[in-house]
């Protein structure tokens, strides 16, 4: 499959994560917004790349380097770093929710130590 599937799919599975966290603290759909997107934007995603890097294996490293080098929307240029290492995380969600839904488990535990609402 193609890395950029494997970002593609990521983004929903990671959306879905979060939305399933939010909708436990409240009903306002305001603050579910708020709280969703704190958490869905490029910058966090590659805060959590950099937190998870030392639990990452040899061929997660590559699967997130690779997304790290896929080209990416004129738009998104000005925080080209902070995109690549999102679209990065966003092929890591990807690849373990097609191939391994286990490790994807094992990772969301790890991220849910993370996360702050």
């Amino acid at each position: 499959m193609n890395l950029k599937n494997y970002a593609y799919i990521g983004d929903a599975v990671w959306e879905l994560f979060i939305r399933s966290k939010t909708i436990l603290i409240t009903d306002n759909a305001k603050k579910l917004h708020k709280l969703t997107t704190d958490k869905v934007k490029a910058s966090y995603q590659a805060e959590l790349l950099h937190l998870l890097d030392s639990k990452l294996t040899e061929e997660e490293h590559e699967i997130a380097r690779r997304g790290r080098n896929l080209s990416i929307p004129i738009a998104r240029r000005q925080n080209q770093s902070e995109y690549r290492q999102a679209t990065a995380f966003e092929t890591l969600i990807g690849w373990w929710y097609i191939h391994n839904k286990d490790r994807l488990c094992e990772i969301s535990n790890i991220i849910e130590t993370y996360l702050i609402f």
